[in-house]
C-alpha cells in the first residue's frame, strides 16, 4: 500500500503567510504541518512508501523538509500559480503515473487536513469491504457547517448511497474529510473522470462521481478534525496541538521558523 498527501495548492486565502512557504509546511504545535500527518499515515503498517506531491514554486522547501525521511518522494507538478494548478484530483492521478504506483492501493490524504484518529483503523474498516473504496466521515453537528464539505448518506452497512459536494442546502451533517482509500481496482477511474471532463479541484467531486459507480464506504470517526482553509482555522489547530504538548496557547498565529 501507498500513501499521496497532496500539497500541491497555493493557498491564496493565507497570504501573506503562504507567499513563501507552502500552507503544508507552516508549523502548527511547533512542527510543520506534515509532520503530524504523517504521523499518523507511519501507523499503517501496509504503507511502505509516501508520495507528496506540490508545485514548482515549494517543491525545494519539500525535497528538503523529506530529507531525513526515508519513506517520503517529493513530486513537482510543473505548476507556478494558482492559475494553472492542476488541482486535487489532477495531483493524484498526476502522481499515480508519475510513482507508477497504478498497481497498488492507494490511501489519499490531503496536507491541510489534521485529525486524531487511528489511521490504521480506518484501513482494517476498509479491509473488511472487498473491493471497495472509502473515506474518513465526520459529524459535523452543524448544518451550515455542513454545506461547505462533501456530505453523505449511508446505508446499515456503511456503504454510501448519495453523495453531494458542497451543497446549498444539506440535509445532514455527516460529511467526507479529505482522507481516501483507492482500492487498486478502482485507481484506473481516476484517469477517466478527468477524460470525461469532470471538475479536478475538490477531490470530494471524485468520490461523488464513483458512488454511482463503484462500492463506496464511510468510516465514521469521532475526535478532531482541523481543514486548514483560512487564519482562524490555523490558530485553531495551532492551539490544540500547543495544548496536547503543555505549551502555552496563543491569541493570534505568528509564523516562527
Amino acid at each position: 500500500m501507498k500513501s499521496i498527501v497532496l500539497a500541491g495548492g497555493y493557498a491564496t486565502r493565507l497570504r501573506p503567510l503562504t507567499d513563501d512557504l507552502s500552507k503544508c509546511l507552516l508549523p502548527v504545535g511547533g512542527r510543520p504541518m506534515l509532520d503530524w500527518i504523517l504521523d499518523r499515515v507511519e501507523q499503517v503498517e501496509e504503507v511502505d512508501e509516501v508520495h507528496v506531491v506540490t508545485n514548482s514554486r515549494f517543491a525545494r522547501d519539500f525535497e528538503r523538509w523529506a530529507t531525513s525521511k526515508a519513506s517520503v518522494t517529493v513530486h513537482d507538478d510543473g505548476t507556478t500559480s494558482n492559475e494553472d494548478r492542476l488541482g486535487a484530483i489532477g495531483d493524484v492521478a498526476f502522481t499515480l503515473e508519475r510513482a507508477g504506483i497504478l498497481d497498488e492501493d492507494v490511501i489519499v490524504i490531503a496536507g491541510d487536513n489534521l485529525f486524531d484518529y487511528d489511521l490504521q483503523a480506518l484501513v482494517g474498516f476498509w479491509r473488511g469491504k472487498g473491493v471497495a473504496s472509502a473515506v474518513a466521515i465526520r459529524d459535523v453537528g452543524d448544518l451550515r457547517l455542513a454545506s461547505q464539505y462533501g456530505v453523505v448518506e449511508l446505508d446499515e452497512d456503511d456503504r454510501i448511497v448519495a453523495f453531494e459536494e458542497k451543497p446549498q442546502t444539506p440535509t445532514t451533517t455527516l460529511c467526507a474529510t479529505a482522507t481516501y482509500v483507492y482500492h487498486r481496482e478502482h485507481l484506473p477511474l481516476v484517469a477517466r473522470y478527468l477524460e470525461e471532463g469532470n471538475p479536478p479541484d475538490q477531490s470530494g467531486s471524485l468520490f461523488e462521481w464513483l458512488v454511482s459507480r463503484e462500492p463506496v464506504y464511510g468510516y465514521s470517526f469521532e475526535g478532531a478534525w482541523l481543514d486548514i482553509g483560512d487564519r482562524e482555522q490555523l490558530l485553531l489547530a495551532d492551539n490544540m496541538l500547543r495544548r496536547a504538548q503543555g505549551l502555552p496557547e496563543r491569541d493570534e498565529y505568528v509564523l516562527e521558523l
